[in-house]
């Protein structure tokens, strides 16, 4: 590890608030500061807390992950098989391509970043103290700020490289020479009760609001602690972490220590799991719905379902009662950019960008029927052939007849476009923009994207989604360039989502499974199982309810850096990543355009589940051990 002398140097914050949150964020060190300068004052030891919230991850910048700036921008959307960028730099493609190494910068990003982080929070944790200038009481909940951050900077490590060393909270230590540092890895289930404890630590300590209020926004507490105490035993409940994956368990230090578990009996991974869903089901209890609810619109007294799933993920002021774990003030232009299509010929300039991040098509036909069903069950002919579901009212050629219009009017679909897109559930349409459809900025009148090679958005003109797609989840509902909003990154249907995974595997009868469930489907407006609505019946075995929250979780949490790691801890990537991608041909007009067409060989192996620890930490720590597959020479 990286830990280089911490002093808390002049950072490039991208957390500042708005308005009375401004107060806080914009206090960053301008100069060098020693140790004992830090918590001289109030405002001093405040500017060294708005240093530890700097590394939280930027998910509005994913293309940009490995340009060395501050923030940790991660690479998942398009590093799993929801999407493509256009351009080559994306460091994505490294691990699409499995061209990824030790040596990698990307490999080293994160490592560096997230421990930079750790430390930081450390020293915060034992220099405080030492401000007199100050409320006690303020001064104890900023601590538990610090606490809270690190553990969540730990469980970032944990999901990306699998077992870390845990740093000792002796700043010493923290601030010593490289060459004097050698740490072994810690177990897994070391790993989880440090920061499961850690996590209980800052609950106990009473000091932290349960929600932070808008003059405090952004800052941590015990509802983010709580959320992400589940997210972390979800974890470690999951195949990946639980011994199960026979490749990552071979993992051992050099004195032979195992490092993942080595009870996998049903019985200790129902335990994990039960844990898990105590976990999930505690934040409900106390959260639920005095503090979140599941964010619905709706239109002269009917739920709108499109304008509901829409406005989940969005953050333009504090109204949603869903995002639990959120960026302040992220710059937005790169992810506006990404995805808004190029619309040349579009009056305004609002309305042009480039599309640049593609949606896929297995992603495409992820998604439900408006009736519920799920209209692929799967393909033929290495990927290119989808195996159509009977009954499902899904039609995968020939154009509509008349435009596809909800409950409340809305034209989801217009005429004339693709059957395959039209009778879609409403989220289809909140997170794909495809050929024909209209845009999301109306300010200087309707433009509709054409993705087709001659297209306003197509190849011939540049910029365009590889897979003649277009992501549209977060895209801007006005002028593309309008600057910063709030990044959602943990909400409500997420720890719903988790609840009912982790009931399913430990206790696959409980009622709760079904009734969360069907609360995000309900939302999403799409028939529940078990209602008369749609005559879906409920899974009727332990897999085929797996397989139901799995579906419903790719479509619910799409484009929200999930999918990544769901693959890769149920240990099902294997299947899911190392396939043919496919897409709209985008190299043809007219009807060609509409055809499932290859455009890249997704390759992952099983060293893939988890990333390299950076090779100059392996030369420098020798008690450092590599994951299994990879090497030095690769």
């Amino acid at each position: 590890m990286k830990r280089k002398y911490i002093t808390l140097l002049s950072l490039s914050i991208m957390l500042v608030c708005q308005t009375s949150c401004s107060d806080f964020f914009d206090q960053m060190p301008t100069d060098r500061l020693t140790y004992n300068d830090l918590f001289e004052s109030k405002a001093s030891t405040e500017k060294a807390l708005a240093t530890v919230y700097v590394y939280l991850p930027d998910e509005f910048a994913q293309r940009l992950a490995a340009d060395g700036r501050h923030t940790t921008p991660g690479i998942w959307t398009a590093g799993c098989d929801e999407a493509e960028y256009y351009w080559d730099f994306v460091p994505s493609h490294l691990v699409n391509n499995n061209t990824i190494t030790p040596k990698s910068s990307i490999v080293s990003s994160y490592w560096e970043k997230y421990y930079a982080g750790i430390s930081a929070a450390g020293r915060f944790i034992q220099g405080a103290p030492q401000c007199k200038d100050m409320e006690q009481n303020l001064l104890a909940q900023w601590i538990e700020e610090a606490r809270a951050l690190r553990a969540m900077y730990y469980f970032y490590l944990l999901r990306i490289y699998g077992p870390i060393p845990i740093l000792s909270d002796d700043p010493i230590s923290m601030d010593a020479p490289l060459e004097k540092v050698q740490l072994p890895r810690n177990s897994v289930e070391e790993c989880v009760e440090y920061i499961v404890s850690e996590f209980d630590k800052v609950l106990d300590s009473g000091c932290l609001p349960e929600k932070s209020l808008t003059y405090n926004c952004g800052r941590i507490d015990n509802s983010i602690v709580m959320a992400f105490k589940a997210e972390v035993l979800q974890y470690a409940a999951s195949d990946l972490y639980n011994g199960k994956n026979s490749f990552v368990a071979q993992l051992r230090n050099k004195d032979g220590k195992k490092l993942f578990p080595e009870d996998i009996s049903d019985e200790a991974v129902k335990a994990k799991w039960r844990r898990a869903a105590t976990a999930s089901k505690a934040f409900i209890d106390r959260f639920v719905p005095g503090n979140y609810d599941l964010t619905k619109v709706y239109t002269n007294g009917v739920l709108n379902a499109y304008l509901s799933c829409r406005d989940a993920v969005r953050g333009e002021d504090f109204t949603n009662t869903e995002m639990i774990f959120y960026r302040i003030n992220t710059d937005y232009s790169l992810m506006q950019y990404d995805r808004t299509p190029r619309h040349t010929g579009a009056v305004g300039s609002g309305y042009r960008a480039s599309g640049g991040l593609g949606a896929s098509q297995q992603m495409v036909d992820a998604f439900f029927m408006a009736n519920g069903k799920l209209p692929i069950s799967g393909y033929t002919d290495n990927g290119k052939t989808p195996v159509l579901n009977p009954n499902t009212g899904y039609e995968d050629s020939g154009f509509s007849s008349e435009s596809y219009v909800d409950e409340a009017g809305t034209i989801l679909a217009p005429n004339g476009v693709l059957k395959a897109w039209v009778g879609r559930e409403p989220r289809f349409y909140v997170n794909i923009t495809f050929s024909g459809q209209k845009w999301l900025n109306t300010e200087e009148g309707a433009f509709y994207s054409d993705f087709s090679y001659d297209g306003n958005s197509g190849l011939h003109g540049g910029e365009c989604p590889p897979t003649g797609y277009c992501v549209r989840k977060n895209a801007p509902l006005g002028a593309w360039n309008t600057g910063k909003q709030i990044c959602i990154m943990l909400r409500l249907a997420q720890v719903y989502l988790n609840y009912v995974e982790a009931l399913n595997e430990c206790e696959p009868t409980h009622a709760d499974i079904l009734t969360y469930l069907n609360l995000i489907r309900e939302r999403a407006g799409i028939p529940t199982y078990g209602s008369k609505v749609g005559q879906l019946p409920v899974p009727s075995t332990q897999n085929e309810m797996r397989e139901a929250i799995r579906a419903e979780r790719r479509v619910e949490l799409a484009f929200e850096s999930s999918r990544y790691f769901d693959v890769r801890r149920w240990g099902i990537a294997e299947d899911t990543e190392n396939m043919p991608l496919y897409g709209m041909y985008v190299n043809g007009n007219g009807n060609d355009f509409y055809k499932r067409t290859w455009f890249e060989n997704r390759i992952f192996e099983k060293k893939m589940y988890f990333f390299p620890i950076p090779q100059g930490d392996i030369d420098i720590d020798k008690e450092l051990v590599q994951n299994p597959g990879w090497s030095a020479d690769v």
